[in-house]
């Protein structure tokens, strides 16, 4: 099928973007990586009026770590963040899911800003950027704002930018000493949507207890939830056989899946049981200083 007529903008610059949705009103939709837009215009899930392609305005493409922030660009590849030293060396959750997400071809054309913001509730990385506590920058006509990624996501492809608003970078707090973090994946076949997934970040306090933690899960609701029992049930816990049966326990209980063909409910909740015990395991080597 092919999709319905729409005009089509090519801007250079974040302000011109910013512009141009202003007037379209909420007619229009931003083109990043395209690999969920491109699908949907297809099946005529969306019918934008106008399509706004951001692949021409420079500086949104970058991984760069300061005192603060680990700092993405809203059109990093999904490769060009798996690839990053930073990554590799510190936030271990991002480089699992980057590794995990579709195919070599999705990965080279889809964007990080494009996976995140999109809300489908089976996109990788927003489980990740839930247990990180990132952040979202967004600009619009009045200027930019920050967004708490556990306060972004509404329904499923529902957020709450408003029409006029594109993000533009993505905050993740650096990674801090005894930090470690993990991503785990079910799926039926290579490059399928998650059955179910994990995303685990921890910290460890000199005593080797846990004294921070977030838990993300993915494709178990209508967005990517953050799993706030869980991730607190964790904190001064040093990761037992109990620890982990209580942690999993409380995360299959923030789960809230559907039946469909990847599974029925109550095994989809035992799947985030069981993955959550191992990633929160696989957390808390990383942060003793394990591959």
């Amino acid at each position: 099928m092919y999709p319905p007529s729409f005009d089509y903008y090519a801007p250079t610059s974040v302000d011109e973007a910013v512009r141009l949705l202003d007037q379209h009103q909420g007619e229009a939709k931003v083109l990043a990586g395209g690999q969920s837009l491109i699908g949907m215009l297809k099946l005529r899930l969306a019918q934008p009026g106008a399509l706004i392609d951001i692949n021409r305005i420079p500086d949104l493409s970058y991984v760069r770590e300061d005192a603060t922030f680990l700092r993405i660009g809203a059109m990093t590849r999904i490769n060009e963040l798996h690839a990053s030293d930073a990554v590799k060396a510190r936030y271990g959750v991002l480089f699992d899911a980057t590794a995990e997400i579709a195919d070599p071809t999705v990965r080279n054309w889809g964007t990080v800003g494009g996976n995140a913001v999109h809300g489908d509730p089976g996109n990788d990385l927003p489980a990740c950027f839930l247990a990180l506590d990132a952040e979202y920058q967004a600009q619009g006509p009045k200027g930019s704002r920050t967004i708490a990624a556990r306060k972004f996501y509404t329904d499923s492809f529902t957020n709450v930018l408003a029409p006029n608003e594109i993000v533009t970078e993505i905050h993740v707090p650096k990674a801090a000493a005894g930090s470690g973090s993990a991503y785990s994946k079910m799926e039926r076949k290579v490059g399928d949507f998650a059955t179910a997934a994990v995303a685990v970040t921890v910290t460890l306090a000199a005593n080797g207890s846990v004294a921070k933690a977030g838990i993300g899960l993915t494709n178990v609701g209508p967005t990517a939830l953050y799993a706030a029992q869980a991730s607190d049930a964790l904190v001064g816990k040093t990761g037992t056989a109990t620890d982990l049966g209580t942690v999993g326990d409380l995360a299959a209980k923030a789960a809230s899946p559907v039946a469909d063909n990847r599974g029925p409910v109550d095994f989809k909740q035992d799947m985030i049981r069981v993955w959550t015990r191992r990633t929160v395991t696989r957390a808390i080597a990383r942060a003793k200083g394990g591959s």
